[in-house]
């Protein structure tokens, strides 16, 4: 059997160390992954510099969508030597509230995919009385803006909305200023067309969104065949139930990649560059017209930001939403300080012992 690689999206600008040969990480399990070479698909486990790397820094672990260099031994043991380098990588923070509302959780971060093009926020529309959680779109879309991938919104199960489907989608398009906004639904094939055209030969996207809101439909959809488990919806309030429980890259016949991911229910940024500048480009843009560079847009005066919130021109939804990002932020910055402190004291110290051991040769 033999793979074009440039299905999957190689390109013969990534190097490979000698003895080695391209593959695609498609899924991975504990301690070894399913991978995609030339040869198709074989297992392989952890190298020793891999599972080094990974334990010192988690997102060095071996994720989905990751090109990697795989050894095969003379006696047929296959093993990944090393994580080739990442074009773009989705990583959530761990970051959550504790019981009195504030922020607890670590400061690592967790790997979610690699080497995506796209970043599709996949969120249900239920029933005419329901709206969208904006708070959680808000989330994704810093998340997909930090990960270098373009995010594009997916308002799925539209069919379950009839005509209040357009005021939706405009209610999602006011909080993701420069992101294209869809409504589809996989079960009437509205929509999924339009889907298909942003995946291209090579290129590969990422579903993302709560559990039920049907991204494995989208994925069978999309590949024109069941290769993801689905559920059917509750009758009692149309809301899908949790299906996928790892991360998984599907080939689409008609070209591209996508993975899938389980529902996320907790969304932490886990390294906060311009994400949360572009998902409220907005509010930067009002903040401009403040009276002071520095303005915090609390109760500064002249406050061109609280001028807005107050004639309805930006809901008060959406800069308290703004704040508790930026707040989120910076306690993630001082916690990964923190964890780099500790780290060097930890490596001082072992210099330092090994310094002082008896018999060591001096220079």
């Amino acid at each position: 059997m033999s793979l074009d690689l440039s299905f999957y999206g190689w390109t013969d600008s990534l190097p490979i160390p000698p003895d080695c040969v391209p593959a695609r990480v498609s899924r991975v399990d504990r301690g070894a992954a399913e991978l995609v070479t030339a040869d198709g698909p074989q297992r392989a486990e952890f190298g020793a510099r891999v599972r080094r790397d990974a334990a010192k820094d988690p997102v060095s672990l071996v994720c989905v969508g990751d090109w990697v260099a795989l050894h095969v031994s003379p006696g047929g043991r296959r093993e990944i030597a090393e994580i080739l380098p990442r074009r773009t990588t989705l990583v959530r923070g761990g970051v959550r509230r504790d019981s009195r509302g504030g922020l607890s959780g670590d400061s690592q971060g967790q790997v979610l995919a690699a080497n995506v093009d796209l970043a599709f926020v996949v969120e249900p529309a239920m029933h005419a009385t329901d709206t969208a959680d904006l708070g959680r779109v808000e989330r994704l879309l810093a998340l997909a803006w930090e990960s270098g991938a373009r995010p594009v919104i997916l308002i799925s199960k539209g069919d379950l909305l009839g005509d209040a489907l357009p005021a939706l989608l405009d209610d999602v398009a006011a909080v993701a200023p420069g992101v294209d906004v869809h409504g589809l639904s996989s079960l009437t094939g509205d929509g999924v067309e339009l889907v298909r055209g942003y995946l291209t030969r090579g290129s590969t996207a990422v579903l993302l969104g709560a559990s039920g809101a049907g991204k494995s439909t989208l994925v069978n959809a999309l590949a024109g065949a069941e290769v993801m488990e689905t559920q059917q919806i509750r009758a009692g309030d149309g809301r899908g139930r949790h299906t996928t429980t790892r991360r998984e890259m599907i080939l689409i016949p008609s070209g591209g990649l996508i993975i899938d991911t389980p529902g996320i229910r907790r969304v932490g940024l886990y390294a906060i560059n311009d994400g949360v500048d572009r998902v409220f480009a907005d509010i930067d843009e009002l903040a401009e017209g403040c009276r002071f560079a520095d303005c915090g847009h609390e109760s500064e005066p002249g406050c061109a930001v609280l001028a807005a919130v107050a004639s309805g021109e930006i809901p008060p939804r959406r800069l308290e939403s703004w704040r508790k990002l930026l707040r989120e932020a910076a306690w993630m910055a001082s916690r990964a300080d923190a964890r780099l402190a500790v780290e060097r004291a930890r490596q001082w110290k072992i210099i330092s012992k090994e310094m002082r051991r008896p018999g060591r040769s001096r220079p």
